[in-house]
């Protein structure tokens, strides 16, 4: 099992940062492939960005350039640092953690999730 904990999401204004960090604990950590998603209201859950256990990165097209995903395989945490934030980018965003050497953009790949932080731009 891996248990893990969002932090870091809240209330900023459009073109502001936040970063938000995912502590993972129970089993190997590096030995997992990692991902953020988001849901807004009344939306599916969409990937953001994805990161192997070797560091490879992949980003959805709406936040490459200005979302960086990264992972500290000794503290077992993965951080998404999101700049340039617009109000679209509001929503609930979840860590996940998947049992694959590469990076999925599919929900369905990722065996355990967090419970989400709420993230809120305004304009």
């Amino acid at each position: 099992q891996v248990q893990l904990v969002e932090s870091g999401g809240g209330l900023v204004q459009a073109g502001g940062s936040l970063r938000l960090s995912c502590a993972a604990s129970g089993r190997t950590f590096s030995n997992y492939g990692m991902g953020w998603f988001r849901q807004a209201p009344g939306k599916q859950r969409e990937f953001v960005a994805a990161i192997t256990w070797r560091g490879s990165t992949y980003y959805a097209d709406s936040v490459k350039g200005r979302f960086t995903i990264s992972r500290d395989n000794a503290k077992n945490t993965a951080d998404l640092q999101m700049n340039n934030l617009k109000p679209e980018d509001t929503a609930v965003y979840y860590c996940a953690a998947a049992k694959i050497t590469y990076a999925s953009t599919r929900s369905r790949d990722y065996d355990y999730w967090g419970q989400g932080t709420q993230v809120t731009v305004s304009s």
